[in-house]
């Protein structure tokens, strides 16, 4: 199976985005939205048995794929949030009508970029990296068990399953958590959204390399290394 592949390019930006179900899933839960017309792009990475998982992450993409253009980068933003909010609301109902254990959530990573800036918004362990100048770093953190105990500064001993997460779209909680950073977008800046599934793969120094290259490389690689989980990535290039 080819990975599925899109590319796209509009208002100062190009972008590549890739997913494949991975070397031992039938089932692909992750879902990604690639709109550098509007300047949005998303990942989402779904959870929950009986493709309950694929059915929250495509909701999050579709909520976000529906945002008109025309808008502010401020009021992209706060329809990103809106729909996002909606999405966790919507899939705690429908999670509740499955029975008392089901699950049907989802991670979410967004990026919006406008004339000269960026902001971020993600719940989960999908990720947002950056290269500027040279210098390739993670921007967002992860919502995850073992992501709070490194920064309690407690040694990883074994005794936290590396998967668990602390906040998704569709999660017990009244909320979502989504946290939101924002920053500066620089000509030749290029960005990666991705799923877990690849991080499981590739290492830091690793990504950095793919940066040059396009998302479908990325996730071709993943499979070729093995991939056990669903694998997606998107990488945006600023060209102003």
């Amino acid at each position: 199976m080819t990975p599925e592949t899109h590319k796209a390019a509009g208002s100062g930006f190009r972008s590549s985005a890739a997913s494949h179900p991975g070397m031992r899933r039938a089932v692909n839960e992750d879902a990604w939205l690639n709109r550098p017309d509007l300047g949005l792009w998303a990942v989402a990475d779904g959870a929950g048995g009986h493709e309950a998982g694929a059915v929250a992450a495509r909701a999050a993409v579709e909520a976000l794929a529906t945002i008109p253009p025309g808008l502010t980068g401020a009021e992209l933003l706060h329809q990103l949030r809106l729909r996002l909010g909606g999405v966790h609301r919507a899939l705690g109902r429908a999670a509740a009508d499955l029975g008392e254990a089901a699950i049907m959530a989802s991670t979410i990573v967004a990026l919006v970029a406008r004339q000269g800036h960026f902001a971020c918004v993600w719940a989960g362990d999908s990720r947002l990296y950056r290269w500027q100048n040279g210098h390739f770093a993670q921007i967002t953190r992860d919502h995850s068990l073992i992501a709070d105990r490194q920064e309690r500064g407690l040694r990883d001993d074994g005794s936290v399953e590396r998967n668990v997460i602390t906040r998704a779209l569709g999660s017990p909680a009244d909320e979502p958590g989504l946290e939101k950073i924002t920053g500066i977008v620089m000509p030749g800046d290029r960005f990666l959204l991705c799923s877990d599934g690849i991080t499981k793969v590739f290492g830091d120094d690793e990504l950095a390399a793919f940066l040059a290259a396009d998302a479908e490389s990325l996730v071709a690689a993943a499979c070729a290394r093995g991939a056990a989980d669903n694998v997606t990535a998107i990488i945006v290039v600023s060209e102003d």
